[in-house]
């Protein structure tokens, strides 16, 4: 499997998977710094962030070049016509989550792919209503320090002039390459002669850089009430989408309270929901912190430990959905309670484990997908934890042929109602669709303090298996009391309770 985490731990360290880059480097390695620190999943759009805080740029100007530049370099993941979490600790103490999911058109309804559902996951159809740069700007007008038209000109000029295909982009081109030769607008980008492009040849997006040109210069009105979305909407519709100008006008980022955990003397802060992460992580955190002397187990017995409270998270998170549709806060409640959590801690046994119905799986689980993600510390210890998506490989499949846009695929990561069938759990009905609502998500940005200290930023790509990846890299580093590159660098494991499968990384 293939995902990656990135952390930063604040001394200030710097730490990079394979997938992950620290400023320009390519190099697996911890970097110490003094004056701000940039991860994000490719050097260049690393090196972007951390030329904005050389600037004197706050941690979100710097997320918000970086992430523009992710839209670019790593369309597979994410991009404008994706949604994203961003979670934000100011060097004053307060942390603010800013929820920029992407939310059901208006024209949606629950079992609207029950005749094919094929089309719920990739077309024009399956295309949410696009959330990270109406997300992005409002992060930028609280907190930016640095014009608006300066932190997206460099995503505009490597649309332009082009970029070399990293081996990782290679590989999500090549697991697609069928969705890619379907839609000519992608061809056109990524293919020469009838093969896909190989690792190190330039590609282009002049329609995309044309878009952010116009962004840079009117912001982000011409996308969500202007020329970009009519243009954009027409796009869609001309291919049977169902995206329209009204659910761009009405699209709005939601401000969240974080949701928080103590666990061995840190807070661990991270987003609520529609978002399942930071709920899922507390609630295994709680179940582990029952056991006592944690520190002192054998690793295959602590391994089987976190996977169980796994278990148990998955089938927790499954009754979460987007507050404001559902009601979530009994769920919340136990999620982030350590009376709950040691009620659960007496269904682990230490020799054996169950099939799902013992761990509460009673919920199918969706199986969301990609992602990139950016931890960002300036010099005055402001930090950004933001992950971004564009759901499946290349969203949708659907690149906008007018604006260069390619849209996301999340209305696949909704749960639809379903037969019952023999051994397959039915679906979660708090995750179904309804115009205007977001889909449950496993996105998991954290911010980690040590008093009101920041400890460490840490956050993956990877779709559902993020919530383990965070999970055992913050154990690997506050528990196991591994260096930071080893924790980062450890083998890891993954379960989603419903499927009987276990995977180790």
């Amino acid at each position: 499997m293939a995902y990656s985490v990135s952390l930063l731990f604040i001394s200030l360290l710097c730490l990079s998977s394979s997938l992950s880059s620290c400023l320009a480097s390519r190099r697996r390695e911890v970097i110490t710094v003094t004056n701000g620190v940039v991860a994000t999943d490719h050097g260049q759009c690393s090196t972007i962030g951390r030329n904005v805080l050389l600037e004197g740029g706050h941690a979100v100007d710097a997320a918000v070049a970086a992430a523009l530049c992710l839209g670019v370099v790593s369309p597979a993941s994410s991009g404008i016509g994706g949604g994203a979490f961003m979670l934000v600790r100011s060097a004053d103490g307060v942390a603010k989550a800013f929820d920029m999911r992407e939310s059901a058109p208006q024209k949606a309804f629950e079992d609207m792919y029950s005749g094919n559902v094929a089309l719920k996951e990739g077309g024009a159809l399956s295309v949410a209503v696009p959330g990270e740069l109406a997300g992005l700007h409002e992060a930028w007008e609280q907190y930016g320090k640095i014009s608006w038209e300066r932190l997206v000109k460099p995503a505009a000029q490597l649309a332009h002039n082009g970029f070399k295909i990293s081996p990782y982009l290679h590989m999500q081109m090549v697991k697609t390459e069928s969705g890619i030769m379907a839609v000519k607008g992608l061809r056109d980008i990524f293919t020469s002669n009838g093969s896909l492009l190989q690792p190190g040849d330039k590609i282009y997006n002049k329609k995309l850089s044309k878009t952010l040109k116009a962004i840079s210069k009117y912001g982000v009105k011409t996308l969500y009430n202007g020329t970009i979305g009519f243009n954009l909407v027409n796009d869609v519709r001309k291919a049977r989408g169902i995206l329209t100008m009204r659910d761009l006008q009405h699209y709005q980022v939601k401000q969240r309270n974080p949701i928080s955990v103590d666990f061995m003397g840190v807070r661990v802060l991270g987003m609520s929901p529609p978002s399942s992460g930071g709920a899922a992580m507390s609630l295994i955190l709680n179940i582990l912190a029952q056991y006592e002397g944690l520190l002192n187990l054998s690793d295959s017995l602590m391994i089987h430990r976190e996977i169980e409270a796994l278990k148990h998270a998955f089938a927790m998170r499954m009754n979460l959905g987007d507050p404001d549709f559902v009601n979530t806060t009994d769920v919340l409640k136990d999620m982030l309670s350590t009376k709950f959590a040691a009620k659960l801690k007496k269904t682990i046994f230490d020799n054996m484990t169950f099939n799902a119905s013992h761990y509460g799986g009673k919920w199918n689980q969706i199986h969301d997908h990609g992602t990139s993600h950016i931890s960002i510390v300036d010099g005055k210890r402001n930090a950004v934890s933001m992950t971004s998506t564009v759901n499946s490989y290349f969203g949708s499949k659907f690149l906008s042929p007018t604006t260069g846009i390619l849209l996301n695929n999340e209305m696949d990561d909704f749960s639809m109602p379903a037969k019952n069938l023999k051994n397959v759990p039915p679906p979660a009905p708090a995750n179904f669709i309804y115009p205007g609502k977001r889909p449950l998500s496993s996105m998991n940005p954290i911010i980690v303090l040590k008093g009101k200290k920041l400890k460490a930023v840490i956050g993956a790509s990877g779709g559902s298996f993020i919530i383990a990846g965070t999970t055992e890299v913050f154990l690997n580093y506050f528990a196991r009391e591994m260096d930071p590159f080893s924790s980062v660098m450890a083998p890891r494991s993954y379960d989603q309770v419903t499927t009987n499968h276990h995977y180790i990384s």
